[in-house]
């Protein structure tokens, strides 16, 4: 597996502080953010202009790209975030799934939507992958079967994010045992409770909250998943940079630890 970390961490900071911040702390890559409004990184209308940076940086602090953020599914959007993509070299784009809990017709469109995107993404060769995600139309792991038993393409993967699972009162471990062989990147970070949101940033950091994360790895260990593992931290644009950091770190420490404890490091 491979560690790795959000840059959406160091949304109030720009993309170099970010690369420089992540590789401090001994990730072996990075997702890059391409979400508007929580950071300024990978900015989809002036991708071009972003693209040479993103690949500089990557470069300078040794980091894998391992996949880009970009939770909308809008097709212009997307297409912008997979020609961007291609040309950072970038092999993964995870979108958020839309559409509302338990709506009539939601996960259909929904399925729909991320269907047509497989296509461009088949085109572009590259994996779009999308999570269960509080108060989306796919949300647990029934949704999520549905998803993944409706759309086929090569290029459709699972986003796994053991924080939403828990917060739709599953256990993450034992979801994993039902949907592994679709998994092709992991967003992973605690949560305390089973409330809508994750929580402070400081407690979505690994080893903070009530998710069983070393059980988790180490499913995904026995598994044989061998991609990354990217830690998602959101809502510290307006902490400081050390505050960011000792997070990155803490987090950083706890996967290396799980790694280690199931024998994957």
């Amino acid at each position: 597996m491979k560690l790795g970390s959000n840059s959406v961490l160091f949304g109030g900071y720009d993309m170099a502080t970010a690369f420089r911040c992540t590789k401090m702390a001994g990730y072996d890559g990075i997702e890059v953010s391409a979400i508007g409004g929580m950071s300024e990184h990978l900015v989809l209308d002036r991708w071009q202009a972003c693209a040479p940076q993103v690949k500089k940086l990557a470069a300078e602090y040794e980091l894998e790209l391992l996949a880009m953020e970009q939770p909308n599914q809008d097709p212009a959007i997307m297409e912008a975030a997979m020609q961007a993509a291609v040309e950072c070299g970038i092999p993964i784009i995870n979108c958020g799934p839309g559409g509302k809990s338990d709506e009539p017709g939601s996960i259909e469109e929904r399925i729909d939507s991320l269907g047509k995107l497989c296509d461009r993404a088949e085109h572009y060769g590259i994996t779009l992958c999308v999570k269960a995600h509080v108060g989306a139309a796919i949300y647990n792991t029934p949704t999520t079967l549905q998803a993944l038993a409706a759309i086929t393409s090569p290029a459709f993967g699972l986003d796994m994010d053991p924080s939403h699972i828990h917060r739709a009162n599953e256990n993450p471990v034992d979801a994993l045992e039902q949907v592994a062989d679709r998994i092709k990147h992991v967003h992973i970070r605690d949560c305390k409770g089973r409330q809508h949101g994750p929580g402070t940033p400081e407690d979505q950091a690994n080893g903070r909250g009530d998710i069983d994360l070393l059980g988790y790895m180490r499913v995904l260990q026995e598994k044989g998943y061998t991609g990354p593992v990217d830690l998602e931290v959101i809502g510290a644009k307006e902490y400081s940079l050390e505050q960011c950091c000792t997070i990155a770190a803490e987090a950083r420490g706890h996967m290396q630890a799980c790694l280690q404890a199931c024998g994957a490091r």
